[in-house]
């Protein structure tokens, strides 16, 4: 008992109080801290939506994209917060939080080289979600693959290509992304007629006919533009190659463009343009000729009796 009593005699109660207010203090100031980034963040999240609406972008992905955004840095801001109000509070308890800071760069260090990988596909996640490369419903050409992006996450993307395969990407393997269906989208056709053909012609019925097609009360409001005629592209075997472009809506570019390739079918067959199928002439020389009358020579007479 006067062990116990002597203990208490030599310990400095007004030390241990004012450590004590110390650590309210701090955690004080934590929780105000908290609750200003939270503030913070809630701006930031209204001003991202507010930014994906003025740039088209459909409103329920934008608020997708800022929350996930919002909800990564929150977490992030507030994990060092608490860590470094919980040194703090060790300090003040009488803790040498130097070998604890040390022996925690070492397991950080380890840490690190084990998930390296997953480090580099979190944070290139990241910047893809911040830059708003590519959002949930785009169709998309990751690392040469097609398909239409189902997922974002912050450490793989998820593409589902037309035969229904899934495919999924880490972040950090991306090495090549192409949007197919970012704030417009276009369907070019090349076009093959006849070699006989007058070629202002055809290109006056394409003209007539994305006239027609602009005109459609379905289709008509898919396209942002008239259709745009660049002219002969090439001289192909069997064809005159003529090149044009339509600007629609996002992803409406295949259902723009199988509309007006049907009409330009039945156009075609309207007016006798030719469209024609890939053919091979045979052509033996000098010798040909012979060769021809010895074909017509031996050929069966007709019986005109």
């Amino acid at each position: 008992m006067d062990l116990i009593l002597k203990y208490f005699e030599n310990i400095h109660w007004e030390d241990i109080i004012f450590a004590g207010l110390r650590i309210v203090l701090i955690l004080v100031m934590v929780w105000i801290l908290i609750g200003v980034v939270r503030k913070l963040l809630q701006r930031l999240e209204k001003t991202l939506i507010a930014k994906g609406h003025a740039e088209g972008e459909v409103p329920g992905e934008a608020a997708k994209r800022a929350e996930t955004l919002v909800r990564l840095l929150r977490q992030g801001v507030i994990i060092v917060m608490w860590v470094m109000a919980i040194l703090l509070i060790l300090r003040q308890l009488g803790v040498d939080i130097g070998p604890v800071l040390a022996s925690a760069g070492v397991v950080g260090l380890a840490v690190g080289f084990g998930a390296q990988n997953l480090v580099r596909d979190v944070i290139a996640g990241f910047f893809m979600i911040l830059e708003n490369q590519v959002r949930v419903g785009d169709v998309a050409i990751i690392n040469g693959t097609g398909g239409l992006v189902e997922r974002i996450n912050f450490r793989t993307i998820v593409l589902r290509d037309l035969s229904g395969i899934v495919h999924t990407f880490p972040n950090g393997t991306i090495t090549t992304l192409a949007n197919m269906t970012r704030e417009w989208s276009a369907f070019v056709f090349e076009i093959g007629v006849a070699y006989k053909e007058d070629t202002d012609r055809v290109v006056e019925v394409l003209q007539q006919v994305g006239a027609e097609l602009r005109q459609d009360a379905h289709f008509g409001p898919l396209m942002l533009e008239d259709i745009e005629i660049f002219g002969v592209d090439k001289f192909a075997d069997s064809a005159v190659v003529i090149k044009g472009r339509t600007k629609t809506l996002p992803i409406k570019q295949w259902d723009v463009g199988r509309e007006f390739q049907r009409r330009v079918k039945k156009a075609f067959d309207q007016v006798g343009i030719e469209i024609p199928f890939p053919h091979l002439s045979v052509y033996f020389g000098e010798a040909s000729k012979p060769f021809l009358a010895h074909l017509v020579k031996g050929a069966p007479q007709q019986n005109n009796g």
